[in-house]
């Protein structure tokens, strides 16, 4: 076991357990830190781009899961990011260590903690437009989901949300996640495409089933046209829910020109405020290609942690960028999560305070 001392005093317990012969480093952070946070019953932000985890929570920090050869024990506060890195061409750029990366939050500069760079189980949400716009489009896109499926890491945990102006979980009710295609195949298929379109209400269902999830890093594939005239949730609401959630988002655009409810803004938002990207095919044809780009994108990330030198539990929003540089490698460009909301600080309760005579 590794100590190394944290800000303020504070101690960092690293703990790496070997199962096999290969001694590789990965990065596990697991549920109950992220469960504490929603609860608000602990300082956490645990989130994917970035996660910050409490110290309080370091007993539930490890946890064995199938699939798994190595657990990492932590106890500090950390805010964790998932990186993607291009070059000036967009090619996906590896090989790259710790010290090619800088990260600030807020202007300043952040001294990095961990880093890694493995092809990690990921918990995945392929969140399917099936209004009466996309009729036409429904075959390419069946078979855009499945190829990225089958392009994942095999021990990825998925599940889909089909949406018209009604959204349904495709897998069956006592099912949460599968890592079957033919599973996936048959979730994907069982919904007639008609109606209108509550995209941000899938949404809003999607990042609500990735907290069931136990993989510590989670994405949603959003394929739809970006129109939405039947939601109960608003866009402001949606992208408050980013802000505290552990979430890569992927958008594919797929429009008509006649068309009057698409739009690529709302796609393009939820992609580069979580760190994905948004695609706008000109052909249908593309959209098999996108879908596996995105699988590999999302297996050669690094993941990057820090503990944030702004230590105050004021609950506001704090931006984040990362730079990466390295010899002979040209301009690189790095996408990775805009920024989180801080937690805020436990109020003392109004029947708590003491009375003098």
């Amino acid at each position: 076991m590794h100590d190394v001392k944290g800000p303020a005093g504070s101690r960092v317990a690293l703990q790496v357990f070997k199962s096999n012969s290969s001694m590789t480093q990965i990065f596990s952070l697991t549920r109950r830190l992220a469960s504490s946070f929603r609860c608000l019953a602990l300082p956490l932000v645990l989130l994917m781009l970035p996660g910050i985890g409490s110290s309080q929570a370091a007993a539930a920090a490890s946890q064995d899961r199938p699939g798994e050869e190595y657990r990492i024990r932590v106890n500090t506060n950390l805010v964790v990011l998932h990186a993607t890195v291009q070059d000036h061409k967009g090619a996906l750029v590896s090989g790259l260590e710790k010290d090619s990366f800088r990260v600030f939050e807020d202007g300043a500069l952040q001294q990095i903690k961990y880093f890694s760079h493995e092809d990690i189980p990921v918990t995945v949400g392929l969140v399917i437009d099936n209004s009466g716009s996309m009729r036409r489009k429904r075959a390419e896109v069946i078979a855009a989901a499945l190829a990225f499926a089958r392009s994942s890491n095999p021990q990825d945990q998925m599940f889909v949300v089909n949406f018209n102006e009604h959204v349904r979980f495709g897998l069956p009710d006592n099912q949460l996640f599968t890592d079957q295609v033919p599973q996936l195949a048959v979730a994907l298929s069982t919904i007639i495409t008609s109606g209108q379109t509550a995209l941000y209400d899938a949404v809003a269902a999607a990042l609500e089933h990735l907290k069931k999830g136990d993989r510590d890093k989670k994405v949603l594939i959003v394929i739809s046209d970006g129109g939405d005239n039947a939601s109960r949730h608003s866009l402001a609401q949606i992208m408050a829910m980013t802000q505290h959630a552990d979430v890569i988002i992927y958008t594919i655009g797929l429009f008509d020109e006649e068309d009057e409810d698409r739009n690529p803004r709302v796609l393009r938002q939820l992609a580069e405020a979580t760190g994905g990207d948004v695609f706008l095919p000109k052909a249908l044809n593309d959209v098999v290609p996108i879908c596996e780009q995105i699988a590999r994108d999302i297996r050669k990330q690094f993941t990057i942690a820090y503990v944030p030198a702004n230590t105050k539990q004021d609950g506001t929003y704090r931006s984040i960028q990362v730079t990466a540089s390295a010899p002979g490698r040209g301009r690189l460009s790095v996408k990775t999560r805009a920024g989180y909301r801080a937690p805020l600080a436990p109020q003392p309760s109004p029947s708590a305070k003491t009375n003098y005579p």
